[in-house]
This record gives structure tokens, C-alpha cells and sequence, in this order.
């Protein structure tokens, strides 16, 4: 008979190629206490979204504590690296599409039929490197296959323990993408891999077409003086100009491969990003728009100052800056307080629909790749977003995001260096 009041994990994740595309689940229930794998579940689902298929990880990881009997009195800590998955189910973010208000109710349902026994159900976000196992088996399902194991009271053979948090040494083969899609349609590439190459021709989908563009360079630029949101503001350089309407004519080369839908242009409101903007604008026919949370963030009294007086000077205080998300300068922002704000501008932008180009900066757009992707503040530094280059995303109706590529150049191939 199985013991009352026991800690379980449930580890789930799902996964689509293409999205919608071939999709399948994963799923694993664990001992919390002993990290000794319980069960597995893997399964295909056809077309699906990446979203969906993880509501179904989420699904069959639930209805697998309850047909082991472990139910009764457990402590369950559901763990997925989908922050749409946890943030829905744990109320925080409201549900709009109806495939995923359908499946949030079964699982919602499981949930109840567990509190029913007197247990306890929880939801925790973890980073991908955390989820290889579900992931994994989410693999094994977009492949075809499906697995149903249990390892208790002897009905399989039991595997070893395995710590529900090691990721194991082989951890980045475990969890290589599809090579098929040379734009990385899944939201869940590793950073490392999110490379756009020369020679590709992306197009754009979804029910919102993000396009970030990183404004030209600036004289503070050329020398390498930092530049954010309450200095100086400068206007663009010469070769900034010469930039902006390089990414001018590979956003309406972009757009127009893509899906059709309305366009709209927004900036910061810092000059580099306005020129930058409007050169984009005019390339495309329409007005910009001005937004303020898109501006780069407040360095304080640091604004003006070049790389190397502050490697000099402020050796210690620099480092702290970008190992303290809480850290801000006299006058300054932190970068928790621009996460804040960019959040709201990513909103406003995605609900606006149709394609959205926004003229921004480097790190706005950092704070957008690390939100979607599930990164933390010291791993989003190593996101690289040259001047005028081109980031794009995909939103799609069922709340699902896909990044398209990240820090495209190659319109700028042939312009002459500062």
C-alpha cells in the first residue's frame, strides 16, 4: 500500500516543430525527498502548438500522481520551464484562447481531484536546464513514440535515483533542438544557438510580428561612452544615418516576405531610436509613435562616460551593475526597474497586433529575450545585439511566443566601419 503524506515532483514539458507543427508531451512524477523517479509519460499529439502540448505534459504529469495512488495527503510541486503554463495556472495571467482555457480546466480539475484526497498542488518556473527530463521525453513524443512506466510496488523494473535538479553531463545533447529550421522557431533554443546566418530569408507569422531594431550608432557610440536614458541623448552619427536606413530596407524586405497584417512603428523616446525610427518609418509608409518605456536604461551619473574611466574608476561598482539586478547608480535605474517598464512597452506592443517594429536599445531588447526565453539577469548579458541589427518574435493567438532570430546584420554587409 503506498505511503500517505509523500512529497512528489512532477516534472512536464511539451514541445512543437514548427508550432503549430508536429507536437508531443513529457512527463515524469519523482519523490521530492529521494529524487527516485516514479513514473514517465510521453505521448504524440499531431498538429498542436508548443503551448498546448505543454498543458498536456502538465496534464498527464497530474493524472499520473492520482493513477499511482500517491495522492493521498502528497505535497505536489508541479516544476516546468513554460512561465505561461505556471503563471496561468497559478492565476496570475488570465487564459484568452480557448484551447488553452480547455486544458487548464482538466488540469484544473486534477488538481481538485488531488486536493480532494487532502493534498496539495503547487507550481514552480524552472529554467530549461532544470526540465531536461521532461523535455527529453517531450522529444520522444514529437518523434512518434509514447511511454507510460510506473516504478512502484513493483510494476516495472525501478531505474536509479536521479537528484530532481542535476541536469546530467550529457545535458546539452539531451536537449539539442531540431537542426531542421534554420530560424529557430522554438522559443526554447539555447541562447548559444540563436544565431541568425547570412544566408537565410526568415519570414514572419503569427497573430503579432515583433521586430526590435537596435538604433545606429552614435558619437558616444564610436567612443565606446555610455549612453541611457536621461544624458545627453545624442542624434546618430553619420554612420548611424547610414545604418538606419540599411535596417529600414531590411524591415520592409522582411515584411513584405512575410504574412500580410498592419504595420506600426514604434521608438523610444531617445533621439538614436526616434532617427532610427523614423528612417524605418518612412521606408514603410507609415507614422511612428513614441513610447518611453522602450528607452534604454538611466546609467546616472555614470551617462557620458566612457568604458574605459569606468573600468578604471568604478572597477568594482561596474561589476556589481551587472550582477545586481537591483543595483542602480545616483540618479540611476536598476535592472530590475527597466525590466518593469519594458514589460509594460512588450505588452502594449503585442496587443496591438499586426506587425510592430520597435525602434529601441540594447538592453530593452536583452530584457525582452531574457523574459521570453526564461533567462536570468548574469545569462542575458551574453546576448549580443549589435547597432541597427534586427530581433524578431512571433506571438501567437494561443499566448505562445517564438523568437525568429536575434542580432541580424547582414544589411549592414558593405557599410563602411566608424
Amino acid at each position: 500500500m503506498a505511503s500517505l503524506g509523500r512529497r512528489l515532483v512532477v516534472e512536464a514539458d511539451g514541445g512543437s516543430r514548427g508550432n503549430p507543427g508536429v507536437a508531443g508531451y513529457g512527463a515524469v512524477v519523482r519523490d521530492a525527498d529521494t529524487g527516485q523517479l516514479l513514473a514517465e509519460r510521453a505521448a504524440p499529439l499531431g498538429l498542436a502548438s508548443n503551448n498546448v502540448a505543454e498543458y498536456e505534459g502538465l496534464i498527464a504529469g497530474l493524472q499520473a500522481v492520482l493513477d499511482l495512488g500517491l495522492a493521498e495527503m502528497a505535497e505536489v510541486t508541479v516544476r516546468m520551464d513554460s512561465k505561461l503554463v505556471v503563471m496561468q495556472m497559478t492565476g496570475e495571467w488570465k487564459i484568452k484562447h480557448e484551447d488553452m482555457r480547455r486544458l487548464a480546466l482538466q488540469a484544473r480539475d486534477l488538481q481538485r481531484q488531488i486536493q480532494a484526497r487532502a493534498g496539495t498542488v503547487s507550481y514552480e518556473w524552472v529554467p530549461r536546464g532544470e526540465n531536461l527530463t521532461a523535455d527529453k521525453l517531450s522529444n520522444v513524443g514529437m518523434d512518434g513514440e509514447t511511454v507510460h512506466r510506473d516504478y512502484v510496488d513493483g510494476d516495472d523494473e525501478e531505474p536509479a535515483p536521479a537528484p530532481a535538479t542535476a541536469a546530467p553531463a550529457n545535458a546539452a545533447a539531451a536537449a539539442a533542438p531540431p537542426a531542421a529550421d534554420p530560424t529557430f522557431g522554438e522559443v526554447r533554443t539555447p541562447v548559444s544557438e540563436i544565431v541568425l546566418s547570412t544566408e537565410t530569408t526568415p519570414t514572419l507569422e503569427g497573430s503579432c510580428k515583433l521586430v526590435l531594431v537596435r538604433h545606429g550608432v552614435t558619437p558616444f557610440t564610436e567612443q565606446r561612452r555610455i549612453d541611457g536614458r536621461g544624458g545627453a541623448d545624442p542624434s546618430l552619427s553619420q554612420q548611424g544615418r547610414a545604418q538606419a536606413t540599411a535596417a529600414a530596407g531590411a524591415v520592409r524586405a522582411l515584411i513584405e516576405r512575410s504574412e500580410p497584417s498592419p504595420v506600426t512603428v514604434v521608438t523610444s523616446n531617445l533621439a538614436r531610436a526616434r532617427e532610427t525610427g523614423e528612417a524605418i518609418a518612412r521606408a514603410l509608409g507609415v507614422a511612428p509613435e513614441v513610447d518611453e518605456d522602450w528607452d534604454e536604461q538611466n546609467f546616472g551619473d555614470w551617462d557620458g562616460r566612457s568604458m574605459e574611466e569606468l573600468v578604471t574608476e568604478y572597477g568594482e561598482e561596474l561589476l556589481r551593475l551587472r550582477q545586481d539586478p537591483d543595483y542602480a547608480r545616483p540618479t540611476g535605474e536598476s535592472h530590475n526597474q527597466l525590466v518593469e517598464r519594458i514589460r509594460r512597452a512588450l505588452g502594449r506592443a503585442v496587443a496591438r497586433g499586426g506587425t510592430v517594429v520597435v525602434a529601441t536599445h540594447r538592453k530593452p531588447i536583452m530584457c525582452v529575450l531574457a523574459e521570453v526565453l526564461g533567462i536570468d539577469h548574469d545569462r542575458a548579458w551574453s546576448i549580443a545585439t549589435a547597432p541597427a541589427s534586427l530581433t524578431a518574435l512571433e506571438v501567437w493567438p494561443d499566448g505562445g511566443v517564438q523568437v525568429a532570430f536575434v542580432n541580424d546584420t547582414h544589411h549592414l554587409h558593405g557599410l563602411p566601419r566608424p
